[in-house]
Order: structure tokens, then sequence, then C-alpha cells
């Protein structure tokens, strides 16, 4: 395959989740707010986005929705057997760190997993410290039940698609901002740069202070 149709199939699929992450942002918005900057809008406050957590870190650690004070915070499900969308996302992520600047510090990166069937925390932790990724990334696992319930606070949707050993998960892969306090910010959408995600992060750390 040309490196031609591989980068017509790549920006095919990055518009294919841009548009899946729109609607799912366009289906929290309220109609009567109005645009906090030019990439993130407010979302309707009587929608309720996070909330408690005990989950396993990549260490083994048992950690709750604590870690997500203190920081701004980039929370984005996935999976380690992710094949394109997880890897790309993280990829991202690592370039809208590098892009903050002395703000840099100030954001930290949680991955969650949809698939705690195989994904375990020493997966978790082999899968995070490969190449491309950014450094410092919190991985979180746990029981079924667990995640679960963490998906439905985020408003996740998960399903698993085949059988055997190589199934694949259909997931939201929307990034999801938390400010220091752990309540939700907006979304990163997937259909902008990292520099734009870069400057949209630091449009809330100013409205923040």
């Amino acid at each position: 395959m040309t490196k031609f149709r591989l980068a017509i199939i790549a920006a095919a699929f990055a518009l294919l989740i841009g548009l899946a992450g729109y609607n799912w942002y366009n289906s929290l918005k309220g109609g009567a707010n109005g645009a906090r900057s030019q990439y993130a809008s407010q979302v309707d406050p009587s929608v309720t986005i996070g909330g408690p957590f005990t989950l396993t870190n990549q260490d083994g650690q048992r950690v709750d929705q604590s870690i997500l004070n203190g920081k701004w915070t980039a929370v984005f499900f996935g999976y380690t057997y992710c094949p394109d969308v997880c890897p790309l996302t993280l990829q991202s992520l690592a370039r809208t760190k590098a892009a903050l600047g002395k703000d840099a510090d100030k954001l930290q990166i949680v991955f969650i997993t949809v698939d705690p069937e195989r994904d375990s925390p020493a997966n978790m932790k082999a899968y995070l410290a490969s190449g491309g990724f950014p450094p410092g990334v919190i991985g979180l696992t746990g029981s079924s039940e667990e995640i679960k319930s963490v998906e439905k606070a985020y408003r996740v949707t998960a399903s698993k698609s085949g059988d055997g050993d190589n199934y694949t998960y259909n997931h939201t892969a929307v990034i999801f901002l938390m400010n220091p306090k752990g309540q939700f910010d907006s979304p990163l959408m997937s259909d902008i740069t990292p520099q734009q995600s870069a400057e949209q992060i630091k449009d809330s750390m100013k409205a923040a202070t």
C-alpha cells in the first residue's frame, strides 16, 4: 500500500472520529451558553461528567478520584490492544504537552482501560512505557464492575466487537479535560491540532485564575 493511500485512510479515519466526538459534545451542550474560546464551549451545567471512582494503577496501587486534584488532567478511555485511536491519541497528547511549554507540568494524563479482561496493571505498565507515549501517564484498570462504573460517570460507551482473543472495542474517543478540583472543564476534540489543544488548555488555565 502506498504512502499516499495510507495518508488518505488516516485522514478519513480522523474525520470519522472527529465527527463522533463532535456529535457526543453537541449532545451535552446547553443552547443558551456562549463559547468561552474558539475551541471550547460551555457544557450544559445540568450534565455531570466525572465523579468518584476506585481503580488500580499500573503499579498495582489502588487509587481514587483524588489523583485528579491539584493538576489539570486529560482523561482518556481506551485499551492497550487498540490498533489505532488509542496510540494515536496518546501520541497527540504528548505533542500537546510539549506545546504547553512552561505549563506542561500543570497537566497530567490519565488513561483508563475499557478492556479490564486483558489490561492488567502489568500490561498497562508495559504499554505506557513503550516509545512515543508521554512520560508519566497514569494507567488505570480494575474489575469489570469498577470499569463500568467509571464509564457511566464519564458518559463513555464501550462495546466489544468480535470473538476469541482478537476482539476489539468500539468506544468513546473524547479526551476529558478536568480542572484541578477534579471537575469536568471541557472536551479536547480529536479534530483539532495538538497546538490548538494546548491553546484550549491554556485558556482554561487562565479562566480559572
